[in-house]
């Protein structure tokens, strides 16, 4: 069950954020095996003053309708299963709200299965 936060400029509609929900979600559930049901995502919205973003990093150009999202998740995934999720939520978000590839940032945070409580006070995966 990663747990995904996605930041971005203020202003964007309630449509456009679901769409970003459903494209991660979908490219978690096929390149993750991420579980049925487990959608723990969040969207941290900024004014401009708040949101300092490279506008050109290693030769890739950024406009201020840039998707950071980061993926906290167990570790143990492969490179190619990370490439894989890579690919699909750019390519989701492409289709969706019509945004640039350049646009869509994606870091994975890998954390030991232990370090997840779900509720309870309970290790959830141990």
């Amino acid at each position: 069950m990663p747990l995904v936060k996605v930041s971005l400029l203020k202003g964007k509609t309630k449509e456009y954020k679901q769409a970003i929900f459903d494209s991660t979600y979908s490219a978690l559930r096929n390149a993750f095996n991420a579980p049925e049901n487990s959608q723990s995502m969040l969207i941290n919205e900024y004014e401009k003053e708040n949101f300092l973003l490279p506008k050109n990093y290693l030769g890739i150009e950024h406009t201020n309708d840039i998707i950071m999202i980061e993926i906290i998740a167990n570790a143990g995934r492969s490179q190619d299963q990370k490439k894989a999720l890579y690919a699909e939520i750019t390519e989701n978000l492409v289709k969706a709200i019509n945004i640039r590839q350049e646009d869509v940032l994606i870091n994975i945070v890998e954390v030991p299965k232990e370090n997840w409580c779900m509720g309870k006070g309970v290790a959830a995966f141990v």
